[in-house]
């Protein structure tokens, strides 16, 4: 089994479905943004204060290869890895559906640093990220 540095649980609200009763595809990128903040801030770090020091990430390419639909009422796990590819920050985020752990959907999320509106490494999240980085 592969292993995963964080792990986000949540459960589908009805509103998140489309008329054929499964989760739009565009809820999946609220899902694996929730799970990124969350994993922050579970190791001390906050998007708003960072900016509010000139300090932005932001994504800058997605990609989501979606396996099994979710459902109204589904809990679901996103499962969240990190490693650093040249200047951009790379999230693999799985969403893993609990009651029997089947893959739903594969994130892949390409992050670059701001620093004072100029693009940077973003060396601050190196060491936010240190021994967490793959």
């Amino acid at each position: 089994m592969k292993k995963y540095i964080y792990t986000l649980t949540l459960k589908v609200r009805d509103y998140e479905c489309d008329i054929q009763g499964v989760v739009n595809n565009s809820v999946y990128q609220n899902y694996l943004e929730h799970a990124r903040h969350e994993f922050l801030e579970s190791i001390g770090g906050n998007f708003k204060q960072l900016h509010e020091k000139g300090i932005d990430a932001m994504v800058s390419r997605i990609e989501i290869d979606y396996k099994t639909s979710l459902t109204s009422g589904d809990e679901f796990e996103v499962r969240v890895n990190i490693k650093r590819e040249g200047l951009k920050l790379v999230f693999n985020e799985d969403i893993y559906r609990i009651s029997d752990n089947k893959l739903c959907a594969k994130g892949k999320v390409f992050v670059i640093s701001l620093i004072n509106g100029k693009l940077t490494k973003g060396e601050i999240f190196d060491d936010l990220f240190k021994g967490y980085l793959n």
